[in-house]
């Protein structure tokens, strides 16, 4: 017990002295996770609205892919690009095995079916007469979608909180094709995975708790938001 007391005290003081290697370790997975995200919606938004208002054959079939794609484990993600990637694989000679950009890819793969699923059951629960009245209006395409966007803003919200959530806290993607290389493809995750290793169970714990702390957060951010759907749509 006196020894987790010390690796505790340990832990907040790397904290709040602000050690330099233990925020650029948090400020690489926050870049990484964060480049993801951004690149990952749009197309999961385009994804997500042609599942919720365009009939076409095999739809049922593109929804259960996706939601298929949500259980996939994170190191079998990282597999296949690791595999893509490699010297002797077919994207060999970009050279992105062990880069950032490698990191970013797998998580836009792990982030995309949450997305895409998210957003495709908040656009599905849309009052159909929205898109409808929007496009009579003279609206176009983008701006019907736009408006469609507006009425969904908190779901989206939560679905984007929820795939950030899942891609900075994965470790099998990361470690595979990221190689956790220090002070540039090491994450939370990772560093968590190797401190833990080599006995400095200090770092590790701070980091923990980083990801304990970005979890509450999270969670309380998504109940705000659902809360503030559920009242829109009571109103």
């Amino acid at each position: 017990m006196h020894e987790l007391m010390n690796t505790a005290r340990e832990a907040l003081h790397l904290l709040v002295s602000l050690d330099p290697a233990l925020w650029e370790i948090i400020g690489v997975s926050f870049r990484v996770s964060l480049t993801a995200i951004l690149v990952a919606l749009p197309p999961s938004l385009l994804i997500a609205l042609l599942l919720a208002r365009v009939a076409f054959p095999g739809r049922w079939f593109a929804i259960s892919l996706v939601n298929t794609f949500m259980a996939v484990p994170t190191v079998v993600v990282g597999l296949v690009l690791f595999m893509l990637l490699s010297r002797s694989g077919p994207l060999g000679e970009l050279r992105l095995l062990f880069t950032q950009r490698a990191m970013i890819l797998g998580q836009i793969l792990l982030a995309m079916p949450v997305l895409t699923a998210m957003l495709h059951s908040t656009l599905q629960s849309i009052d159909q007469r929205a898109w409808e009245t929007a496009r009579q209006l003279g609206a176009g395409w983008w701006q019907s979608l736009w408006v469609l966007i507006r009425e969904a803003r908190f779901g989206v919200i939560a679905a984007v909180l929820a795939a950030f959530g899942r891609i900075i806290a994965e470790v099998g993607s990361a470690v595979m094709i990221g190689g956790n290389i220090e002070h540039f493809t090491r994450t939370i995750t990772t560093a968590i995975a190797l401190e833990t290793l080599k006995g400095e169970f200090a770092q590790g714990l701070a980091l923990g708790l980083v990801l304990l702390l970005l979890a509450l957060v999270l969670n309380v951010l998504l109940g705000v938001m659902r809360g503030r759907g559920h009242q829109t749509v009571s109103v």
